[in-house]
């Protein structure tokens, strides 16, 4: 079912606004240009989060140092990190962990200043980062903005300057880290853009698997009650 073709649909949106992460279609040419929902930018002092009940974002916490996310940062909607996201990373590094349980996060590389988060942008993957968080799975995609003047012409994570990769590296393995302690993080591979898209793949089937075809469920809903009669 196509949601922007169905009547009943395009009046849904004109009342409601959708959830970013359940009612936020991924895109038709997901997952090779996928829909991204920025939390935070590069200039904010706070981590925003989505709230997963209500889909409004909220301060999940103040950046108590000085590291800031150098580029956007949000995840995929209707993504979800289970069993078999885990499975991928078990497999490539012969651990076992599980999955964070969160849709799967993504950084988005621009040239241009966005200033504030809670947005839509188009996004190409072009790599990812095999992190574990605990005993946790909890990969990062790379991914540029599409049409981006400056990185759009990425197709690999490979390709990028080697300090825009470190950069992002430190930011991940350090922004929870309280000075003294040891970090929880580790990033175990810089994979390319075939395992990101396989890491993007196995996160719809684990989002499929947890809530079932939401947008399905809800299309027989609508067109049940449109031909109810009073």
């Amino acid at each position: 079912m196509n949601q922007s073709s169905d009547p009943l649909w395009k009046l849904l949106g004109l009342l409601l606004k959708s959830h970013p992460w359940h009612g936020v279609p991924l895109g038709d040419n997901a997952p090779e240009v996928v829909t991204t929902f920025v939390e935070i930018v590069p200039s904010d002092t706070v981590k925003y989060e989505v709230d997963k009940g209500s889909g409004f974002l909220k301060v999940d916490r103040p950046q108590r140092y000085s590291n800031i996310c150098p580029a956007l940062y949000g995840f995929l909607p209707q993504t979800y990190c289970d069993e078999s996201v885990a499975a991928y990373c078990n497999e490539k590094t012969g651990k076992q962990v599980v999955g964070d349980g969160d849709p799967l996060d993504i950084c988005i590389l621009s040239e241009r200043p966005i200033t504030h988060g809670n947005i839509l942008v188009q996004s190409i993957p072009i790599g990812g980062f095999r992190m574990i968080d605990g005993d946790e799975a909890d990969d990062k995609i790379i991914a540029v903005m599409k049409g981006d003047l400056v990185y759009g012409k990425y197709k690999s994570i490979n390709e990028l300057p080697k300090i825009i990769v470190d950069r992002l590296r430190h930011y991940f393995l350090t922004y929870k880290q309280m000075p003294g302690d040891e970090s929880k993080c580790e990033i175990t591979h810089t994979y390319d853009r075939d395992e990101a898209i396989e890491v993007i793949k196995r996160s719809q089937d684990d989002y499929y698997n947890r809530f079932g075809d939401l947008k399905g469920l809800l299309t027989s809903l609508l067109r049940f009650e449109h031909n109810v009669k009073p």
